[in-house]
Parts: structure tokens; C-alpha cells; sequence
């Protein structure tokens, strides 16, 4: 091979929450069709969706709370702001990767999944997506009452025709992640190839996602973008009154305190509760019953110990320790938007070969070029009101060249933590923490 090419490698996955009129429900395995934009040719691996493997399930989850909180703990420590991640979309992003990795290279990228093979990891991330997918469709409330919610994911690869890519790599991606091959041109239309991109992922995320791709991200010598989009649309179980939303005192880290729109919810606005040592927390139903955000409250005092055990993985220890409970909720409304690199943590995991120029092997994507990932971009976007949860995540892997009810007390006047996940696996979709309602 006498030079190098560039190879950018996209991931992007972006997450959608929202109350409201909802859309259907989905489920439908996606080959990356569909793409708008100049010069589009869909050439996907023609195989079938594979099977899954539930055993695989319980390990994948467990690896998005590790290696989430541990990434959560690097981007934390180079900001004092509110911070958001979005776990799922990070694994699916780096599984993607991986499938692409050979060698040491791939065994790095690996323990982003606590070492398990790349095969292990394929099959228990298809079966837990096709759970996650089950959840959406018309789902009856605790009023009796009906209502849509809509929870999907896509994935799908935009690579330079003319240049021949790995068909194990293909057949893989296809099988298990549902992602089909628009031929585009970034060579001599970068601009076209990079509006079919956008087009695709605004598509899938209802236009949450306007612009993955903003202009300077890719150039003449990209040769390939993998996306993956996850969109989810849900109202609260039991929405908070609007009419109660009252101005109140919000204590910040450095104790002082700012006014912030306070919303107060009734007995069902939230459905358990637990208490630990220097923390409370509360569970949000969102309708149906199937999904939640869960509000993590540390005491005064105790923000940097609560934030270690999360950083350690300890999400899920919060989620398993709540009990069905009343609570009278206290809950700011928020909004803010978060981007980071995530490669000074996935550095600091032993993921370190990938992004060497020269000996980072990602033959399994093509032999015709020499690549290595030079940047692991995260942006997330949250709002939570009194009627439900919007939010959009997006994860860009860039490869260049070369008990009885008694209603607990639960005031959220100072920072917090929440997730976002599935009541069942307590699959982490987001994590993040809040320390001024304000943005």
C-alpha cells in the first residue's frame, strides 16, 4: 500500500424523547435506504436479520453502565456544567467499529464491552434492541386510558463507491444491526454525500438531529460514515399538573441559589423510591409503565461520593434498589445540550491502539486502504417538562488516515443525576447529571 486514505467513521446515534401527539410504533429492521441527498446507491448485503441471544442481554447492559460511567467520569472532570451521555448509543457505535477492528485493535475496542467477543457482543445487542423495539406501540396507562409510543432504531453506512469493502464486515453489519451500503461519492461530491447523510438521520430522528454531519466534518478523502439512529417518543404516565409549576429556590454546587420553574407531581407521577447513605431516589413512569427515568437526589454534602459510584458503574445500583412507592415529587423543569470528545476516556480504558496512525489494523473493513479512528464525537440534547421528555444523542467515530404506598417527601432543589432506561433490563439509553436547571 503506497499512501494512506482517509476513512470517516461516523457512528452517530441519536435518541428522541418527547410527550404529545405520538407517532406508530415501530420494530421494522432497516438496510439504510431511504437516504436523500445526490449520487445515493443502495447496495446492501442481502442476508437476513439474525436471531440474537437473550444470555448475551445481561452482559451488554452491564458493560453500557461501566464503560457509560466511566466515560460519564472523563467528560465530568473537564467541565463544571451539566453533562448527558447516551450509554446505548455509545455501544452500538463502538460495536460497529469493532466489527471493522482485526487483531490487538479489535481486542481494545473490545473492552469497551468488558472484554467479550465481538461475535458475543453482536448478538446480545441485536437481542436487546429488538427488546427495547417491543416497547413501543400503543401501550394502555394506569387511567385505563390508550395512548402511542414511538421506539426505534436504524442503522446504515455511507461509503465511497468503487471502493471494495469486506464482505464478511457487510454481511455482519447487515445481520445484526440491520445497516445496508449507500454507495455516495465523498471524493467529488463531498457535499452531496454529506446532505444524504444528514437527510437520513434528520429522517430517522424526526428532524431532532438536523445537521450530524456540520460543514468541515467531512472532506475529499472520507471513504465511509456508519450511522446509527435511536428515536423514542413518550409522555409521563401521569403528566405533572402544569397549573402547580410554581418559581422556586434551586441550591447549586456552590451554594448559591437561583429561581427555577419547580413542577410537583401526585402520588403516580412517581412509582418507587430508595434511600442509601447520602442519597435518595425516585422513579418517573413514562406510559405504560415500561420505561422510566429514575432521579438520583444526593444529600448536602455527598455530590462527589454519589458521582463516584456512578462513574464506578453504580447506575444500575441505584436502579435495583428502588422499591414501588408513593412519592410526593418535587422535580425541576431542564433543558441544555452537551458535546464531547470521548477518546481521552476510552484512552484512558486501554482502548489506545485504535486511534494510532500506523498500527491500528481495521483491515476488516477494507484492505484497499490503511485506517485508524482520529476522534470520538458525543452531543446530547435533553428537555423535560411537565408533559414528558425530549432528547437527541449523537455519536460520531471519525477513522482518518494513515412496599404499601406512603408518600416520601422528594424535593429536587439542588444538582442531581438521572437515566433514562428500560424498567426490565435497566438498559442505560441516558445518563447524565443536572447541576443548574437553567442550561
Amino acid at each position: 500500500m503506497d499512501r494512506r486514505d482517509v476513512l470517516k467513521l461516523l457512528s452517530l446515534s441519536a435518541l428522541a424523547v418527547t410527550a404529545g401527539p405520538l407517532l406508530a410504533g415501530c420494530g421494522e429492521d432497516r438496510a439504510g435506504g431511504g437516504a436523500s441527498g445526490r449520487g445515493v446507491e443502495l447496495v446492501a448485503a442481502d442476508v437476513p436479520r439474525a436471531a440474537g441471544d437473550e444470555a448475551a442481554v445481561p452482559g451488554v447492559v452491564a458493560a453500557m453502565h461501566a464503560t457509560g460511567g466511566r466515560l460519564f467520569g472523563s467528560l465530568g472532570a473537564q467541565t463544571q456544567d451539566n453533562l448527558a451521555i447516551s450509554p446505548y448509543s455509545i455501544a452500538v457505535a463502538l460495536a460497529l467499529t469493532a466489527n471493522g477492528a482485526a487483531g490487538e485493535t479489535r481486542k481494545q475496542l473490545e473492552l469497551v464491552f468488558g472484554g467479550a467477543g465481538i461475535e458475543e457482543v453482536n448478538a446480545g445487542l441485536n437481542a436487546l434492541t429488538v427488546h427495547v423495539e417491543s416497547l413501543a406501540g400503543e401501550v394502555r396507562k394506569s387511567d385505563g386510558t390508550r395512548t402511542e409510543l414511538e421506539l426505534d432504531s436504524a442503522n446504515a453506512l455511507f461509503g465511497q463507491r468503487r471502493v471494495e469493502w469486506q464482505q464478511p464486515f457487510l454481511e455482519t453489519l447487515a445481520a445484526s444491526y440491520g445497516a445496508g451500503m449507500n454507495a455516495v461519492d465523498w471524493a467529488e461530491d463531498t457535499e452531496g454525500a454529506r446532505a444524504a447523510v444528514n437527510a437520513w438521520t434528520a429522517e430517522r430522528t424526526r428532524d431532532k438531529v438536523g445537521e450530524i454531519l456540520p460543514a468541515g466534518a467531512v472532506d475529499r478523502d472520507t471513504r465511509l460514515v456508519l450511522v446509527n439512529t435511536l428515536y423514542l417518543k413518550a409522555p409521563w404516565e401521569e403528566p405533572f399538573e402544569k397549573s402547580l409549576t410554581q418559581e422556586g429556590a434551586f441550591t447549586l454546587l456552590d451554594g448559591s441559589t437561583v429561581d427555577v420553574p419547580l413542577m410537583r407531581g401526585d402520588e403516580g407521577t412517581a412509582d418507587a423510591f430508595a434511600r442509601g447513605d447520602g442519597w435518595t431516589a425516585a422513579r418517573l413512569p413514562y406510559a405504560g409503565g415500561r420505561m422510566a427515568m429514575t432521579v438520583v437526589l444526593p444529600e448536602a454534602g455527598a455530590w462527589a461520593d454519589v458521582e463516584a459510584a456512578v462513574v464506578a458503574g453504580g447506575a444500575a445500583d441505584y436502579l435495583d434498589a428502588l422499591q414501588p412507592s408513593g412519592v410526593q415529587l418535587t422535580l425541576p423543569r431542564w433543558t441544555f445540550r452537551f458535546h464531547g470528545s470521548l477518546v481521552d476516556g476510552l484512552e484512558a480504558m486501554g482502548v489506545e491502539l485504535p486511534f494510532s496512525a500506523g498500527s491500528a489494523d481495521l483491515s476488516a473493513m477494507t484492505e484497499e486502504v490503511e485506517l485508524y479512528l482520529s476522534g470520538v464525537e458525543h452531543e446530547v440534547f435533553i428537555a423535560v417538562d411537565e408533559e414528558g421528555t425530549e432528547a437527541a444523542a449523537a455519536t460520531a467515530v471519525v477513522a482518518s488516515l494513515t412496599s404499601a404506598p406512603v408518600l416520601e417527601p422528594f424535593v429536587v432543589d439542588r444538582p442531581f443525576l438521572f437515566v433514562i432506561h428500560d424498567v426490565e433490563r435497566g438498559t442505560p439509553l441516558f445518563l447524565g447529571r443536572v447541576l443548574d436547571p437553567r442550561g
